[in-house]
């Protein structure tokens, strides 16, 4: 039994091949965007709202530990705000009676107040910024 696994790990480090892989500014630049993006489209656009949640939960996911570290930093920032706007509609919605839509227009005022002018300076601070290209390792692995 331990002749096969010494057997089965020399042939998985025989298929693994590395090979460098260039990651571009403009990608990088794009993926540190995306959120923002959508949390002013979410606000705008409230249908919208219930899909962005889920979405944002994935591209929060692939962006956080993006090889580039200013992509995580600037996606962890965006999903502070409309997460933590989100928790705040939630909040406030237990306490508005249900007949009452003035109050639902004026908390969707307050989270169009709150994320459209952070995630606007946002975005402009990430285009302002310095994005390199970054040489990563890209690891293929063959099977049988």
């Amino acid at each position: 039994m331990l002749a096969h696994r010494e057997n089965f790990m020399n042939h998985a480090n025989d298929s693994n091949s590395c090979e460098k892989q260039v990651l571009g500014g403009k990608s990088c630049r794009f993926a540190a965007s995306l959120f923002n993006y959508g949390n002013i489209v979410t606000v705008l656009l409230p249908p919208v709202g219930l899909l962005w949640l889920a979405a944002s939960m994935v591209i929060y996911a692939m962006n956080r530990h993006h090889p580039n570290e200013k992509v995580g930093d600037y996606t962890q920032q965006a999903a502070y705000r409309i997460y933590g706007v989100i928790g705040l509609i939630v909040a406030a919605a237990l306490f508005i009676p249900k007949d009452s839509l003035n109050y639902y227009l004026a908390i969707w005022a307050l989270a169009i107040v709150i994320i459209v002018p952070w995630s606007l300076v946002d975005l402009w601070r990430i285009h302002k910024d310095d994005w390199q290209d970054i040489e990563i390792e890209k690891t293929n692995y063959e099977t049988d």
